[in-house]
């Protein structure tokens, strides 16, 4: 837990038209602000040309104390990149379908003014933020931050293969559709990658993975060891070699990560197995990966575009959250 400056008594709320009933959020921001004796809140909505990142900027330039942002991933990663650096405490109050970011640090998602009470008397700590700069075929370059995982390669695919509709619909569920969508196509690239402090590596991969958190929706543990103020990114590399090696990869993934490693006798099992190459993972302060071609790239969950070289670090404690009085961050 971080100490919180009090010397501005003014909340901005930022948040995503589409995902919330916004009379009824903005009307329980007014009344935690009256009942905790702040000023009148800011209110600020996102659209198509600005998801979160702008509006963020201007609600620091009014000298706000706190943040509250509600919408999807989306929201919350651009909200986020722009307030990296701040000190500005950030609430999120769980919107979306995925809430990956809430998810990972186990706030309450289904009561939203619990979340938007911590602005004004919750506890507050300090989480990484992922940075990276990408850099297209053409030479031109571009600088993003994520809170809860990147990607080059197949499942930015998986991501823009996904139905927005079907999203909609069913939740997080349209991504098995977009998943099945990626994989009848899914070829292996040509890669270099690098982790600080390891020696480069040339393969042929479907995807690397750069994590802050490691945890997604259904229960799943891609990255368990992953940590959000560990000051390091756990990397995932798949590499799977045909039908077999993707067996590999969901067993890696569904089985061994999230129920094995959950039990004493299963961790003993998981030692006692031949390792497999199907997913290799790293960690450190960051990775470079350049490919032989432009792939796709996505950050929480949103498209960024195809890139040649992706350079990723980690701001350490870049971003500051609240959470509910006493509650313990477990990612």
């Amino acid at each position: 837990m971080i100490g919180r400056s009090r010397s501005a008594r003014r909340v901005a709320l930022i948040y995503n038209p589409i995902k919330v009933d916004k009379k009824a959020l903005r009307a329980a921001v007014r009344r935690c602000a009256h009942d905790a004796g702040w000023l009148a809140p800011l209110f600020y909505e996102t659209t198509v040309k600005d998801i979160g990142d702008g509006v963020a900027r201007r609600a620091l330039s009014m000298g706000v104390g706190a943040v509250l942002v509600a919408g999807g991933d989306g929201t919350v990663r651009a909200v986020s990149e722009a307030m990296n650096g701040s000190g500005v405490p950030l609430t999120i109050v769980p919107s979306g379908t995925g809430n990956l970011l809430a998810r990972n640090l186990r706030l309450p998602l289904d009561d939203p003014e619990a979340m938007i009470r911590t602005a004004f008397d919750g506890d507050t700590h300090a989480i990484d933020v992922g940075v990276v700069r990408l850099t297209r075929a053409g030479g031109a370059t571009e600088e993003r931050a994520f809170v809860v995982m990147g990607g080059i390669g197949l499942d930015a695919a998986m991501i823009a293969n996904t139905s927005g509709d079907l999203k909609k619909r069913v939740g997080w569920m349209a991504y098995v559709d977009g998943a099945a969508r990626s994989l009848v196509g899914a070829k292996p690239f040509s890669v270099i990658y690098q982790v600080p402090g390891h020696r480069m590596h040339r393969a042929h991969v479907q995807s690397i993975l750069f994590a802050n958190c490691g945890s997604l929706p259904a229960g799943l543990e891609l990255i368990p060891e992953a940590s959000v103020s560990d000051g390091e990114l756990d990397v995932a590399i798949f590499q799977p070699k045909g039908p077999f090696g993707w067996l590999l990869v969901w067993r890696r993934v569904a089985w061994d990560n999230s129920v094995l490693r959950r039990f004493r006798a299963g961790q003993r099992v998981l030692a006692l197995r031949t390792k497999d190459n199907a997913v290799r993972y790293a960690r450190g302060t960051g990775i470079d990966v350049a490919a032989e071609s432009a792939q796709p790239v996505q950050l929480d969950g949103d498209e960024f575009g195809a890139a040649v070289h992706v350079h990723c670090r980690v701001d350490h404690g870049g971003l500051v959250v609240t959470v509910p009085d006493g509650h313990r961050l477990v990612a």
